[in-house]
């Protein structure tokens, strides 16, 4: 059995990689995984466009959001446009982190044509993968199964793909009610022993690549105050990953929390302009500490979501005049703020000299993770 890399090994990786700063990218065509990645509506130009305005911009990672139901359609082809993917983000010197698994928005996901936008709703059409009834449902575990290591497996070495991040708040979702301890803690219940399964299957493929699930709520200053999700997703990671959404001294505070584990981190989600989560306050904390970055949102599209949370629940017209929440281009390519632009630039300068591509192999042949006499025994 393939073990969870040591600190020692999660450390020297990591510090062969440039600091990453990033963001979460959904084409603005798309209103969702789904329609990101079916073969119907997969737009290989729109996101050569989208992410060649990451890189004009500074970035060196996207985090893209991947779904089960693809797999279960059609594998080899889904397959076949991720690498497609891939090669278009490689073309402009970005990496990608691939997400499998992810909680949040619509718990009942289904293929082919995806709703139109809502109007005034922040990701009104984003879906669960697996969806509740798939979680519920013991004899869909296979076919989980064979979505992890069939993705895995493929891009296992692929230098293209600097993480999987194995699951998206695992505990969170419209279900659940952050006022209702009950409903938090039965959607955690439900989704805990796929997510420790995930990681296994995951690891199972022997990924040069490292694996993470990023925690998201709750006081982690002592990780006793972890919920066991949490302490499953920090105790299974190779690297820390965590989202935040508040000020810049939030943010420190957090990595600081985070240090404890000794192991590397990530911030895979940022960026709330009104909470005062900007690229300004947030990137030289993150640069200083050696935190990798993602901000939500590449380009206005169809999630919407340069709109607030709120709008979720109360649609608001009026919001869509109001600050912008994530999101940095506007229609026509138009930055919604050119000193935001100018920042990233900027930021991204003072790295140039650093090295692009690491080496991915551990110096003594043996995969990260890996235990002593594993090569043996495969032998």
């Amino acid at each position: 059995m393939v073990g969870r890399w040591t600190e020692a090994e999660a450390t020297a990786w990591f510090a062969r990689q440039p600091w990453v700063m990033g963001c979460n990218f959904t084409p603005s065509n798309a209103i969702n995984q789904l329609e990101m990645w079916q073969a119907d509506t997969f737009d290989l130009e729109a996101i050569r466009a989208e992410l060649a305005l990451a890189a004009n911009v500074g970035m060196n990672a996207v985090r893209v959001y991947l779904h089960d139901l693809l797999w279960a359609e059609d594998p080899d082809g889904f397959l076949d446009r991720i690498d497609t993917m891939l090669a278009v983000a490689d073309s402009f010197r970005i990496r990608v982190m691939l997400v499998l698994f992810d909680s949040c928005w619509h718990p009942d996901p289904a293929l082919d044509p995806q709703p139109t936008p809502t109007p005034g709703v922040h990701n009104s059409g984003w879906v669960q993968s697996p969806g509740i009834p798939a979680l519920r449902d013991p004899a869909q575990r296979q076919r989980l199964e064979a979505y992890i290591k069939g993705v895995v497996g493929r891009f296992r070495k692929d230098r293209r793909v600097l993480a999987w991040d194995i699951w998206n708040e695992p505990d969170n979702g419209p279900e659940v009610s952050l006022c209702d301890a009950g409903a938090l803690n039965a959607k955690a219940d439900l989704v805990l022993p796929v997510l420790v399964d995930a990681f296994a299957w995951a690891r199972s493929m022997r990924p040069v690549q490292p694996l993470t699930s990023g925690i998201w709520l709750g006081d982690w200053s002592s990780p006793d105050l972890l919920t066991p999700l949490q302490q499953a997703q920090t105790g299974l990671s190779d690297v820390i990953s965590f989202h935040n959404y508040g000020t810049a001294e939030d943010f420190a505070r957090r990595i600081g929390w985070l240090k404890v584990f000794g192991r590397p981190i990530w911030c895979t989600e940022f960026m709330a302009r009104p909470a005062g989560s900007t690229f300004e306050a947030i990137l030289p904390v993150a640069r200083e500490h050696n935190v990798g970055a993602f901000c939500w949102g590449l380009m206005r599209g169809k999630t919407q979501t340069r709109l607030p949370w709120a709008a979720w629940e109360n649609p608001n017209l009026a919001g869509l005049k109001d600050k912008w929440f994530h999101d940095i281009f506007d229609v026509g390519d138009v930055p919604y703020d050119d000193t935001e632009v100018e920042f990233l630039r900027l930021l991204r300068a003072l790295d140039d000299k650093a090295p692009h591509w690491p080496i991915i192999e551990i110096a003594s042949g043996r995969q990260p993770g890996a235990k002593p006499g594993d090569a043996a025994k495969a032998a």
